[in-house]
């Protein structure tokens, strides 16, 4: 065994009525493997970045598969070379990721997933409206390209902005959106039916996905992909990418440069 940390990011749109009950178990399953990182349970599912021992990380996605309407769990694994996370956290949430718009509905709403092996020949269609769902600072060290960039600071702000870009998308738009593991895209498009668009498409997986399974010089990715843990970024092959955070603001900064938006310094 590599001294390597595996990393699996994770999320499943199911009804968990008892979500509450489920936090114990989880969390104690996670410390006796010595595993790190934030899962969130809600009545609406779980979502999540997990690290540790490969045995410990297979431990606890089998203890998730086997909770109520999540043995199919979507889980991207990775490697870091060091620990990416401080802690163990099993939270307790409203939604497992905040959009803030009553009765979207993912898991049964959903629109069409797109494998990545099929994701070029859809947003290379001119036809086609490429949402890239994520945060602003996120998208500015990587995106598709061709992406509408929302300029959002929280997913909070997407259904805002998309009400507002409404009318400039046409009667019938064909719309394709993506996020870093799948489960923003994948609301986001619950949400863009809700509001009347039927040819909706996510990137299965997200762009982890992608990046894992295309090769760089068949991509039409651009720049390094944004990650919540002390990686910062991965690139092509789901490698640890070229940034650190900034030690004020926390957004992603060049190694061995300054921060651009705030005054902070140089990144950790």
């Amino acid at each position: 065994m590599t001294s390597r940390v595996r990393v699996a990011a994770l999320y499943r749109f199911a009804v968990l009525d008892d979500f509450a009950d489920l936090r114990e178990p989880l969390r104690t399953l996670c410390d006796a493997h010595g595993i790190r990182g934030t899962l969130l349970l809600a009545s609406e599912g779980i979502n999540g970045t997990i690290a540790g021992a490969e045995d410990g990380i297979a431990a606890v996605v089998a203890h998730i598969r086997a909770l109520p309407g999540c043995d199919e769990v979507d889980v991207k694994y990775s490697w870091a070379e060091a620990m990416p996370f401080d802690r163990m956290k099993v939270r307790l949430k409203k939604e497992i990721v905040t959009m803030g718009v009553a009765g979207v509905d993912a898991a049964r709403d959903a629109g069409n997933y797109v494998e990545p092996e099929d994701w070029n020949a859809l947003i290379s269609d001119p036809d086609v409206i490429l949402i890239d769902t994520r945060n602003d600072y996120e998208v500015e060290i990587g995106t598709f390209r061709g992406a509408i960039d929302p300029k959002t600071n929280s997913f909070r702000e997407f259904p805002e902005w998309f009400r507002a870009k409404r009318a400039e998308l046409g009667k019938t738009p064909k719309v394709a959106m993506f996020c870093t593991g799948g489960i923003r895209c994948e609301k986001s498009t619950a949400f863009v039916k809700a509001e009347g668009i039927d040819d909706v498409f996510h990137l299965k997986g997200g762009i982890l996905n992608y990046l894992e399974k295309i090769p760089e010089a068949e991509s039409l990715w651009d720049g390094q992909c944004y990650v919540f843990d002390h990686r910062v970024s991965v690139g092509h092959g789901v490698v640890p990418g070229d940034y650190g955070a900034c030690r004020a603001c926390g957004r992603p900064v060049a190694k061995g440069g300054d921060c651009g938006v705030c005054s902070g310094g140089k990144p950790v």
